[in-house]
């Protein structure tokens, strides 16, 4: 076992500098670098730039050198601690992520709280009683949660609790925006998270209810099942004992996925809910070209997919007795 995950814990290593470099060179792939975006937006103002104001910004910022002189600075600077500069903002990339990595890390491990809980309960459910009204009513609000987009829901979720009085949008009251942190604080919180860890875990809520009951139904009609059931096992432990264990190794094999999708799929949601998280900075990034702190955010997300992946393999070694490894 320790052999295993000493192997895959230099696997990740390994993967996430691969992943860093490739990141880099794609973020500079388009025409130009966030000098060029800023002159551009300075031309639709009626402002012009001197080319020489232009060549000394790039020599400041280092985006005269070559692509791989730059990467290896700012790699080097990463393992010290230091994501660079936002060239767009202003600020040290470090200060900037750790303002949104807290409410991104609440939202998203509510979320996907959420989002396992409630789907393997439906797929345990409707795979139970095959064929029951509760199995066609969760199945047409399965396919409606993987059908309709995360924003929309989030338009009309607001506009319902909006006219029922409640509160919508952020993660804070007015009043408390840029208060200290307080117990009146921490409550003006959690009466806002319910809107956001609904509406980013639903999708996934209805892909695992899905895979849930269709793995499920697959372990119920095994003969060792068949057999317990002949030997008098009773039923509720013949399930959580035997098949739904089985059952869950196809979802606990994708932690890795959702950890980064919940992250970065849902950019235009938490723009809709006006929620501070690290997936509009990213986007915002992206189309700036500001690169360091596109770069270091894709590297925190190829981190969640590999650090996810590696949980997964030790939650599927712990649940599985016939997984094992050399």
């Amino acid at each position: 076992m320790w052999a295993f995950l000493t192997r895959r814990f230099l696997y990740m290593v390994l993967l996430i500098l691969v992943t860093s470099m490739v990141s880099f060179v794609i973020i500079q792939l388009p025409a130009g670098d966030y000098i060029t975006t800023l002159a551009v937006r300075y031309a639709a103002t009626g402002q012009v730039v001197e080319q020489e104001v232009l060549d000394a910004l790039r020599i400041q910022f280092g985006l005269d050198q070559p692509v791989y002189i730059q990467y290896f600075k700012w790699f080097t600077n990463v393992l010290q601690g230091d994501l660079g500069w936002s060239f767009q903002q202003v600020r040290p990339v470090s200060e900037l992520v750790a303002e949104r990595i807290g409410v991104t890390a609440l939202i998203s491990i509510c979320s996907l709280t959420f989002a396992y809980v409630v789907g393997i309960l439906i797929g345990v459910v409707s795979a139970v009683f095959q064929y029951s009204v509760l199995d066609y009513f969760f199945t047409i609000v399965g396919f409606l949660g993987l059908a309709s987009p995360n924003f929309l829901l989030a338009l009309i979720l607001m506009v319902i609790i909006f006219n029922a009085g409640g509160a919508v949008g952020g993660l804070y009251s007015t009043e408390y925006l840029n208060a200290p942190w307080s117990w009146a604080k921490f409550l003006d919180l959690l009466k806002h998270i319910p809107l956001p860890m609904i509406i980013v875990g639903t999708a996934g809520t209805a892909g695992v209810a899905r895979v849930m009951r269709a793995t499920l139904l697959d372990e119920l009609q095994k003969q060792y099942v068949v057999t317990a059931r002949s030997k008098g096992v009773a039923e509720i432990r013949l399930l959580f004992k035997y098949p739904i264990r089985v059952a869950l190794n196809p979802i606990t094999s994708t932690i890795g996925w959702e950890l980064p999708a919940i992250v970065s799929g849902t950019v235009i949601t938490d723009m809709v809910l006006q929620l501070p998280t690290v997936g509009p900075m990213l986007f915002s990034a992206l189309v700036a070209e500001d690169m360091f702190i596109a770069s270091s955010l894709l590297l925190f997300l190829t981190s969640l997919t590999v650090i996810g992946t590696f949980v997964s393999d030790i939650l599927l070694y712990s649940l599985d007795p016939r997984i094992r490894v050399n």
